[in-house]
C-alpha cells in the first residue's frame, strides 16, 4: 500500500472512530413491555459486521432469541430482540444484563476485540484443526492416536455433516500440562492424525490437519469456516422431498430478488434450536452479504427468518448459480449444528486418556459420534456426545444401558426424550448383572487406561 492510500485509509478509520464517539451505541433492556421475554434494543451508527456482533453476544450468553426486528438501511443500525434464558424465562440475572449493556453499549469498543475472529498466542495448550471424511469410529481413532502420542485433550468441538467432519482440539503435553512447542513433535502429531483422516473415503476432498500454538477466539465461527472451505454444502440435494434418511424435514430456504428495491429476500423456515440465528447471520456475513432489514420469529417450535440483503458490492443476487449457492450454504450452516442422535452427558474427574477410553467403548458398541463437545473445568471433564448407530439410525436403548453400566450410571447420563425409554430398558437388561458387581468397587475413573488402538 502506498503512502497516499495508507494515509487515506487511516483518515477513514479515524473519522469512523470520531463518528462512533459522537454517536455511542445505546442499549435499552426492558423486562416490563413483554409478558414472556426480555426486550433488548440496540441503536448504533451502522458499520460492517455489527449485526453479527450483537447476535454473537446474545448467543454466547446462551440466550434464546424468540423474535427480532432488524433495520440498518442508511447510516444507522437499529435492532430489537426478544430474548429468554435457557429455561424459557425472562433474563433477570443482573450480571448477565450488565454484560449485555457493556458489550453492546458505549463501552463495547473496549470489548470488541474479545469477540473478533482471529487467533492469539497461547502457552496453555496447542490447537489442532482437523477436516476430513467422516466415518464410524473416527473420533475414537483420533483420540487414541493423541493418547499414544502422550497428548491430553483439554477441550474439543467436533461437527459432522454430509459425510464430512471438522474438529478443533486443544491439547497439552501429558507430562508438563502445557502447550507442545517442539516442532519435530508437532510434525509427528500432524502426520499421524493426517494418516487417520486419510483412512476414510476421501475421493472428492483431501484431509487437512493444522497444528499451532495459536488460540481460536471463537470456535463456532472457525468450525463454520472450516466446513465451508471443505465444501460440505456441495452434497446437498432436495430430490427426496426435503427429508433426510430418518424422516427429518430439511430447512426450507429460498432466495428471490425484489427488483424495485434492488434487494434479495432470503427466507428460511426450519425447526428452532439454540444458536440458529447466529449460524444464519454468520453465514450471510462470511459470504459477503449485508443484511439491511430482517424479521425473525421463533416463538413456536418452528423458526421463520426473513432477510433483505445485498452483496458487499451493492448488488442483489445476480444469477441462478449464485442463488443456488446461497441456498445450499445456508442449509448446510443450519444442519451442521443439528443435534442428530442421542444426547449423552459425561461428568467425571478428568484424567489423561479419558476421551480415548470413552470413545473406544462407543466404538466397540457400534456407535458413531455425530457431534461432540469436550470441556475440562477445575479438574472435571464435562463432555457432551450425540451418538447414533453405525448406519445413522436411533440407538437401541439396551446398547446405551450396557455402555452406562460399564462407564457408570452417574457418570454417563442420557438427556432428552429418550431418558424414560432407557429407564424401562435398563430394568430388563441382562448387563445389569454382568457388569454390576465388577464396577461396585472400582469406578470408571479408576478403571485404568484400556489399550488404545494405534
Amino acid at each position: 500500500m502506498d503512502v497516499c492510500s495508507s494515509f487515506s485509509h487511516n483518515m477513514d478509520d479515524e473519522y469512523a472512530k470520531f463518528v462512533r464517539r459522537m454517536n455511542p451505541p445505546r442499549v435499552v433492556i426492558d423486562n416490563d413491555v413483554c409478558k414472556k421475554a426480555t426486550v433488548v434494543k440496540v441503536d448504533s451508527v451502522n458499520r460492517p459486521g455489527i449485526l453479527l456482533e450483537v447476535v454473537q453476544v446474545l448467543t454466547d450468553l446462551n440466550l434464546s432469541i424468540r423474535k427480532a426486528y432488524i433495520s440498518s438501511d442508511g447510516g444507522w443500525f437499529m435492532d430489537v430482540f426478544n430474548v429468554t434464558n435457557q429455561d424459557g424465562n425472562k433474563v433477570t440475572d443482573e450480571l448477565v444484563l450488565d454484560y449485555i449493556r457493556k458489550s453492546l453499549g458505549p463501552e463495547s469498543c473496549f470489548m470488541s476485540s474479545m469477540r473478533s475472529v482471529g487467533v492469539k498466542q497461547s502457552t496453555d495448550f496447542t490447537v489442532i484443526e482437523l477436516t476430513g471424511s467422516d466415518r464410524p469410529g473416527l473420533l475414537s481413532e483420533l483420540s487414541a492416536v493423541l493418547r499414544d502420542l502422550r497428548c491430553n485433550v483439554v477441550n474439543a468441538e467436533i461437527w459432522t455433516h454430509n459425510t464430512r467432519a471438522a474438529a478443533i482440539v486443544q491439547i497439552t503435553d501429558e507430562e508438563t500440562g502445557f502447550a507442545i512447542t517442539d516442532q519435530e513433535r508437532l510434525s509427528k502429531i500432524k502426520r499421524h492424525l493426517g494418516n487417520v483422516l486419510m483412512g476414510g473415503n476421501s475421493r472428492t476432498h483431501e484431509a487437512k490437519t493444522m497444528v499451532s500454538s495459536l488460540e481460536v477466539t471463537h470456535t463456532d465461527r472457525r468450525l463454520h469456516q472450516m466446513m465451508f472451505a471443505d465444501r460440505d454444502y456441495e452434497q446437498d440435494n432436495d430430490e427426496d422431498g426435503g427429508v433426510d434418511k430418518v424422516g427429518r424435514l430439511r430447512p426450507d430456504v429460498d432466495v428471490v430478488n425484489w427488483h424495485d428495491r434492488d434487494y434479495s429476500i432470503v427466507t428460511i423456515r426450519s425447526k428452532d434450536r439454540p444458536k440458529l440465528l447466529f449460524d444464519t447471520v454468520f453465514t450471510l456475513t462470511d459470504m459477503k452479504y449485508v443484511v439491511f432489514h430482517a424479521n425473525i420469529d421463533a416463538e413456536g417450535p418452528e423458526a421463520h427468518q426473513e432477510y433483505y440483503v445485498r452483496h458487499t458490492d451493492g448488488s442483489p443476487v445476480k444469477s441462478e448459480a449464485e442463488r443456488e449457492r446461497v441456498i445450499k450454504c445456508l442449509r448446510a450452516a443450519i444442519q451442521r449444528r443439528v443435534s442428530e442422535g442421542l444426547k449423552l452427558e459425561l461428568c467425571t474427574t478428568d484424567r489423561v486418556g479419558l476421551l480415548s477410553s470413552v470413545t473406544r467403548i462407543f466404538r466397540e458398541n457400534s456407535l458413531t459420534v455425530t457431534r461432540a463437545e469436550v470441556k475440562t473445568r477445575g479438574g472435571k471433564a464435562l463432555n457432551t456426545f450425540y451418538v447414533s448407530d453405525a448406519s445413522g439410525y436411533t440407538v437401541d436403548p439396551k446398547t446405551i444401558d450396557s455402555i452406562r453400566q460399564v462407564i457408570g450410571q452417574t457418570i454417563l447420563k442420557v438427556k432428552g426424550d429418550a431418558e424414560e425409554n432407557l429407564k424401562l430398558a435398563s430394568q430388563e437388561s441382562p448387563t445389569r448383572f454382568l457388569f454390576g458387581s465388577l464396577f461396585k468397587s472400582r469406578s470408571f475413573v479408576n478403571f485404568g487406561l484400556i489399550r488404545s488402538y494405534s
